[in-house]
């Protein structure tokens, strides 16, 4: 049976020591943000998901969603966990009190959202898109449609959703064909299927928001005649009652090899009155509010499982008995040693903790920095953070999505044929975790975002508050020879960062395939790049602490540090040696070599 903790010890250690909560406090609406209270509501958000949420998860999988005449019914136990949620007031953790949410730092809201994917990843996904669904509306929606959606969004008693796949195009959004035909009183009657939809129906609440862009009958072709509306499940008068059920119905829900347990739909519209949100024909920049909000959330799915399937590996490799220690006998009054004293099974284990832990900084580092641009009184120190964040998204979502496969296959591989059944639920995690890299834009996606888009834009601009600082650091700690066992690896590996940075630029200016060959290994070396710095940010404040009563934590840390700069962080390499490859090996070959078929 799996089991699961939320790690509270490291997010302490990643908020406390390393961002620093006093960074927090001196921020507008940070000043009641004392140790006591965040520690409360991290100890509060833990009793949910372990207690709630987590026991619903293997039977949830189990069980899955059902679909019966457009109706859906989500598993056994997830209305009373959701109702459990929204009483507790999780669902607007970050936004701000004006609007009905707890002022929390976006840190804590992004701790929170990794113990939901950690406990139940498929329930997380009812409330987690809900809240770029208030984010979208509060940042370019009317007066009027705030005055008559936003509360129940940001409380969590409806939920959002956000309709943008069609069968015919996922990336590409400029061939959609969903219709939004205007009528006299100022709305619009949508027609059009959309597929994929991550709760587009469900049994949880009274009403559910579907954000969907749609194209107006004189706009221009392709992405530029794109606009954005608002469909709600039943129309709400505007004295903020519901009244009839509107022109949208889920036809069908997908079989899915994960995450069984959260309802993606089919959703047909059809005369669905709906209301324009933002300006017309700017409805996939608009609708990017709440993408780019998800996608950092995308990044936590993957580091949540990861985490899960981390403790689960570490549980059995103590208890499971096989064989000998290479180096002697650990456990003489045993027929045989824990496999955790194997190397290859440490080896596993380390890799999944190093990258947990590294990716927890990372995600956290770029909360921060949110909590920066849209808190800041600084002009100036608000629009290198956003520029910070602007680069970082595609860099969250793809690498920890891509890590969080990498791990739950080394916690099933842990498990060997124990892990491939039912039983110990180690293969649920690989399932679930598969989606991440595939759903809000796929890895792929992400990596021409980063090297095709981010890297040139504004002549290098996004790109300055990453590497000036990194740049600036290593200069700072180089003298330090206690630490050159970490700033050195370091060092080298942003210098080769900085080569493959300078040489996609370069070629891609010319050859826009050398960027799209490059992007992939360009951006898992920013990822390792981005945790090496803060693993060597985590050792100076670990070894600060080795004499405390918490020694073994801080010089656990220590330990994996050392592991991530010696036995991953040297990945750096080969990439960068693809990476100057270049894209002729990947598109010399002739189309028709790829097999007759």
């Amino acid at each position: 049976m799996a089991v699961y903790k939320a790690p509270l010890r490291d997010m302490q250690f990643v908020l406390k020591e390393l961002i620093g909560l006093e960074q927090l406090q001196k921020l507008p609406g940070g000043e009641e943000l004392s140790e006591d209270l965040i520690d409360a509501v991290m100890i509060e958000a833990a009793k949910l998901t372990e207690n709630i949420m987590f026991p619903l998860n293997a039977s949830g999988d189990e069980e899955g969603c059902t679909w019966n005449n457009g109706e859906v019914r989500t598993p056994k136990g997830f209305k009373e966990a959701y109702q459990a949620f929204v009483e507790g007031g999780w669902s607007a953790l970050a936004l701000a009190p004006e609007y009905g949410g707890q002022g929390m730092p976006e840190i804590v809201s992004m701790f929170m959202e990794e113990m939901m994917c950690a406990a139940n990843v498929s329930f997380s996904l009812y409330p987690g898109l809900t809240r770029g669904a208030a984010l979208l509306l509060l940042t370019h929606g009317s007066q009027e449609l705030k005055q008559r959606f936003l509360d129940p969004l940001v409380k969590g008693t409806w939920t959002g959703t956000m309709c943008l796949t069609e069968a015919h195009c996922g990336t590409d959004l400029g061939l959609l064909r969903t219709k939004a035909m205007p009528q006299k009183d100022g709305t619009y009657r949508l027609t059009g299927t959309k597929i994929f939809i991550s709760s587009g129906e469900h049994d949880l609440t009274d009403n559910i928001i579907h954000f969907v862009i749609a194209r107006t009958p004189e706009g221009p072709p392709g992405i530029r005649g794109i606009s954005l509306f608002l469909v709600p499940k039943f129309i709400v008068h505007q004295d903020g009652s519901i009244g009839e059920r509107n022109g949208v119905k889920c036809t069908s829900i997908e079989h899915k090899m994960g995450i069984k347990a959260s309802s993606t739909c089919v959703m047909t519209f059809e005369e669905a009155e709906g209301y324009l949100i933002g300006d017309l024909y700017k409805g996939v920049t608009n609708m990017f509010t709440m993408m780019n909000s998800e996608r950092v959330a995308v990044g936590n799915q993957g580091l949540g499982v990861g985490e899960a399937s981390y403790q689960n590996a570490v549980a059995y490799a103590r208890e499971r008995l096989q064989g000998r220690s290479l180096s002697g006998i650990k456990c003489p009054d045993k027929p045989a040693d824990p496999i955790i004293w194997h190397p290859d099974v440490r080896r596993m284990l380390l890799t999944m903790k190093a990258l947990n832990e590294g990716n927890r900084m990372l995600a956290s580092w770029v909360a921060f920095h949110l909590d920066l641009a849209h808190r800041g009184t600084n002009e100036e120190e608000k629009k290198a953070a956003d520029d910070f964040v602007q680069l970082m998204t595609p860099i969250v979502k793809a690498y920890l999505t891509d890590c969080g496969v990498d791990i739950t296959n080394l916690g099933l591989q842990v498990f060997g044929g124990h892990g491939y059944i039912r039983d110990y639920g180690m293969e649920q995690y690989v399932r679930d975790a598969r989606i991440a890299q595939i759903y809000e834009g796929t890895n792929g996606v992400q990596s021409l975002d980063l090297a095709g888009r981010k890297m040139p834009a504004h002549m290098g601009r996004y790109l300055r508050p990453f590497f000036h600082l990194v740049s600036q650091f290593i200069e700072d700690q180089q003298q330090d020879k206690s630490l050159q066992e970490f700033i050195d690896p370091l060092a080298k590996a942003f210098g080769r960062l900085q080569q493959a940075t300078l040489t996609i630029a370069q070629k891609g200016i010319k050859a826009p395939d050398e960027a799209g060959a490059a992007s992939t290994d360009y951006l898992k070396m920013f990822g390792l790049v981005a945790s090496a710095y803060l693993w060597v940010r985590a050792v100076l404040v670990a070894r600060q602490k080795t004499e405390s009563n918490e020694k073994v934590f801080y010089e656990g840390k220590i330990a994996t540090a050392r592991f991530f700069m010696q036995k991953l962080l040297p990945q750096t390499s080969s990439l960068n040696a693809s990476i100057m490859a270049g894209a002729h090996p990947l598109m010399d070959i002739p189309q028709e070599a790829f097999g007759p078929f």
